[in-house]
């Protein structure tokens, strides 16, 4: 990534998304669990090797489904070999995306785009996309590593999301983070 826009993190470097310690500074349950309930269908978009989605299939329970999305097959192979023969297998769903488009048709409730969304080369036509998939009143988390996006860039995001029809609701603390909680209006 090395400062580098719209540059995607190498699977051979998914093992520093994926440490124990990252779980004292981003703690995914304590992030999520506030806007996660029993039975939602929530998209973890540029789920590299499942650092959220493990907890987010956890969270959405036995009735729920996580589809972990990643332009990358070796970063959703690592994470099917996680999940292979848990019972959390049966509730995340591994989707491939293609370069310019999520390409999922199931509507879901919640979608995390944690510290992946300045990889995006056309953010327009990603807040294009979800807005279509998000059910009514449903929310993106949008979280940004301050080391990457700029205030100004990060702000221009928020912008974009807004023209897509998404309104801001409120910008949720997460350490060393930039942050916003979109909902679909």
């Amino acid at each position: 990534m090395r400062g580098r826009k719209n540059h995607v993190c190498p699977v051979e470097e998914a093992g520093c998304l994926d440490i124990g310690i990252r779980r004292w500074f981003q703690n995914p349950q304590k992030i999520l669990a506030p806007y996660i309930e029993q039975g939602m269908t929530v998209l973890d978009f540029g789920c590299g090797p499942g650092f959220f989605t493990i907890d987010l299939a956890r969270l959405v329970g036995a009735s729920g489904r996580v589809i972990a999305a990643d332009l990358q097959k070796g970063m959703l192979d690592r994470l099917r070999m996680k999940i292979q023969g848990t019972e959390l297998q049966d509730r995340i769903y591994l989707h491939k995306c293609e370069a310019n488009k999520i390409g999922l048709s199931e509507k879901v409730d919640f979608l995390l785009a944690f510290y992946m969304l300045h990889e995006v080369p056309d953010q327009e036509g990603f807040f294009t996309e979800i807005a279509e998939i998000l059910k009514i009143k449903g929310r993106v988390f949008i979280v940004e590593p301050p080391f990457h996006v700029s205030k100004s860039a990060f702000e221009k995001t928020i912008k974009k999301a807004q023209n897509a029809g998404f309104v801001l609701t409120e910008r949720p603390k997460v350490f060393l983070s930039k942050t916003a909680m979109l909902k679909k209006d």
